[in-house]
């Protein structure tokens, strides 16, 4: 069952303000366990690991930004009760 716009949209802030930070700690602690690798090999390194944890994310983040798609509200009018 795919997931609603609200439970995508809370689901990605959840994971931006509390899993990334999370496996951001995770990855340097880990990373810390070895000998330091040459430079270009350690950017390497960190650039790949800051694109994976995207992809199995993709479809939580798809569409976040855009206006609910259920609005019933005209785009050129507020919603009832809004500003």
């Amino acid at each position: 069952m795919p997931l609603s716009w609200k439970a995508r949209r809370r689901w990605s802030i959840f994971i931006l303000l509390v899993a990334v930070p999370l496996y951001i700690v995770v990855v340097v602690n880990v990373l810390a366990l070895f000998e330091r690798p040459p430079f270009w090999l350690e950017l390497a390194i960190y650039v790949v690991l800051g694109i994976v944890w995207v992809l199995p994310l993709k479809a939580v983040f798809r569409g976040v930004g855009q206006p609910e798609p259920e609005s019933e509200h005209d785009e050129g009018q507020p919603p009832p009760g809004g500003r």
